[in-house]
C-alpha cells in the first residue's frame, strides 16, 4: 500500500468507523499514522506497532448492511491465492476490528509500500515544468514495465486478471527496489467473470468499454473479458510515463478511436529523446502490441516480455533518484577535485562523511570514487530503506564545508554491482 507524508491523527472526536485511531491486530496494538487512501468499499491506513518498530497496512472494509463481507472476503481470497511474488504486495494477515461505536470490520494487515506511479506522474510535471513534454526516462519506463509483466504473467498464469489496472494501482517498494500491484478488488478468475464494470474510465481496454455500456442498457453478457484487459491498460500507462501527459482526453478523441496508431507515432516523434532511435522504437512497438483492438490478437504479458526494449540498459533521470526511496543515498555538491586525490585528506573526507551519515542510521558501507563514473559523489548504504529515507530528508540543504548537499536515493543493485549512472539531467 502506498505511503506518502504521515499526518497526524486529529486529536478531536471523530467517528471510528471512518477515521481509527489505533487497530488491534493478532492481541498487539497498532496506531494509525495517516489515511492513506479511501475508495467505496474500503479505507487504506499507514499503521505501526505498538514498539514502533513495524508498520504496514491496514485495508479496512466498510460493514455490509446484509452480511457477508463480499469485498473483503474476495480480495482476501485472490492475494491468499497469488502469494509470494516479488512484484505483488504481500498479505500478511486478516483480523477483525471491533469497535463498542458501531459494527466490527474486517481488515486485511498488507505490506506498507511507497510512492504510486500515479504520484510520480503528478511530482515530476509539477516540480519540472519540461516534464510536460519529457515525461519520464526509459529506464523508468522499462523499470515498470518489466515489473508489472512480471505480475501480470504470474496472475494470468493463475487464471486471474486484475481488471483494474491503472498508475494508482502500481506502487514502489523501497525495500525491494521493485513496482508491485495492489487493489484486487476488481479481479475475476477468467471465464468466471463476476463483476460487470470493470476498469477505469482512460485505462479501459475496447471490450470492457462495450461490456459496461451493455451492461449499463440491461443487455445481458453472452461473453466475459479475458486477460488481454490488462495488457491494454499496462500500454496505457507507459505511454503516460513516457509522453509526461495523462491520456484520458487523448484515447476518447475521435483521432483515437480512427488510428491510435498513428497517435502513437505523432506522441514518439513529437518527443526529443537523448538516447538512440531504435530503444525508442522498441518501446513504441511494444505498446502498439498491447493497444491491438482485438483482444485474442493482443500481445499477452509473457510474449511482452521477449520485447528488444527489454535489453538495453538505461539512465534515470535525477529527479526520478529523489522520488524513487531506497537503501542508498548519493550525495552531490559536496567535494571538490583536488581533495581526491590528496591521500590524507580523502582519508579524513571518508571519516567524517561515516560519522555525519552514522547519525541517521545504522551505514553498511560508503565510497566515494575518486574517478569518472560518479567521481567525488558520496554513496551511502544503509541497513535499511526507512534510515535512507530519514537521512535523505534530513541532508538535503544541509551545509557540508560551506556546500548546499543534494542527497538523492540510489538504485541499490546498481551500486552493489558497482554500477554507478550518469544521471540525465
Amino acid at each position: 500500500m502506498q505511503s506518502g507524508p504521515i499526518q497526524p491523527v486529529p486529536k478531536a472526536p471523530v467517528e471510528p468507523k471512518q477515521r481509527p485511531v489505533l487497530f488491534e491486530v493478532f492481541g498487539e496494538i497498532w496506531s494509525v499514522q495517516a489515511r492513506l487512501g479511501q475508495g467505496g468499499s474500503a479505507s487504506v491506513f499507514q499503521v505501526s506497532s505498538g514498539r514502533g518498530s513495524s508498520t504496514a497496512a491496514v485495508k479496512e472494509f466498510q460493514a455490509q448492511p446484509r452480511g457477508g463481507d463480499y469485498a473483503f472476503h474476495k480480495e482476501r481470497r485472490v492475494l491468499e491465492d497469488i502469494q509470494g511474488h516479488k512484484n505483488i504486495v504481500t498479505l500478511y494477515g486478516v483480523f477483525t476490528q471491533h469497535s463498542a461505536l458501531g459494527p466490527a470490520t474486517r481488515c486485511l494487515l498488507l505490506e506498507l509500500l511507497d510512492v504510486s506511479v500515479s504520484s510520480l506522474l503528478l511530482r515530476t510535471t509539477a516540480t519540472n515544468s519540461l516534464r510536460l513534454q519529457q515525461g519520464h526516462s526509459l529506464w523508468l519506463v522499462q523499470h515498470c514495465a518489466r515489473d508489472v509483466l512480471e505480475a501480470l504473467s504470474s496472475l494470468h498464469r493463475e487464471g486471474y486478471v486484475h481488471a483494474d489496472l491503472k498508475p494508482r494501482n502500481v506502487l514502489w517498494s523501497a525495500d525491494d527496489q521493485c513496482f508491485k500491484l495492489i487493489d484486487f478488488g476488481l479481479s475475476f478468475k477468467e471465464g468466471n467473470q463476476d463483476v460487470k464494470y470493470i476498469q477505469t474510465d482512460g485505462y479501459r481496454a475496447p471490450e470492457a468499454e462495450l461490456q459496461n455500456s451493455l451492461a449499463l442498457a440491461g443487455v445481458e453478457l453472452d461473453s466475459h473479458c479475458t486477460a488481454a484487459v490488462d495488457l491494454w491498460s499496462l500500454a496505457i500507462i507507459l505511454l503516460e510515463l513516457y509522453s509526461g501527459n495523462r491520456l484520458k482526453d487523448t484515447v476518447h478523441s475521435p483521432q483515437w478511436q480512427e488510428d491510435s496508431g498513428a497517435v502513437i507515432d505523432q506522441m514518439f516523434s513529437s518527443k526529443t529523446e537523448t538516447h538512440t532511435a531504435i530503444p525508442v522504437s522498441h518501446l513504441r512497438d511494444l505498446i502498439k502490441s498491447m493497444l491491438v483492438k482485438s483482444p485474442q490478437q493482443r500481445c499477452s504479458a509473457d510474449k511482452a516480455l521477449l520485447s528488444p526494449f527489454f535489453s538495453v540498459p538505461f539512465a534515470p533521470h535525477i529527479e526520478e533518484l529523489m522520488l524513487l526511496p531506497s537503501p542508498v543515498l548519493r550525495l552531490l555538491n559536496l567535494i571538490e577535485d583536488k581533495h581526491l586525490h590528496n591521500e590524507e585528506e580523502y582519508e579524513d573526507i571518508l571519516e567524517d562523511m561515516k560519522e555525519e551519515c552514522q547519525k541517521y542510521g545504522s551505514v553498511v558501507s560508503l565510497l566515494i570514487p575518486k574517478e569518472n563514473p560518479g567521481k567525488g559523489q558520496v554513496f551511502v548504504e544503509y541497513s535499511s530503506s526507512s534510515d535512507a529515507k530519514e537521512a535523505q530528508k534530513l541532508l538535503t540543504g544541509r551545509t557540508f564545508d560551506g556546500r548546499f548537499v543534494v542527497a538523492t536515493f540510489y538504485p541499490l543493485r546498481a551500486y552493489r554491482r558497482g554500477y554507478l549512472y550518469q544521471t540525465l539531467q
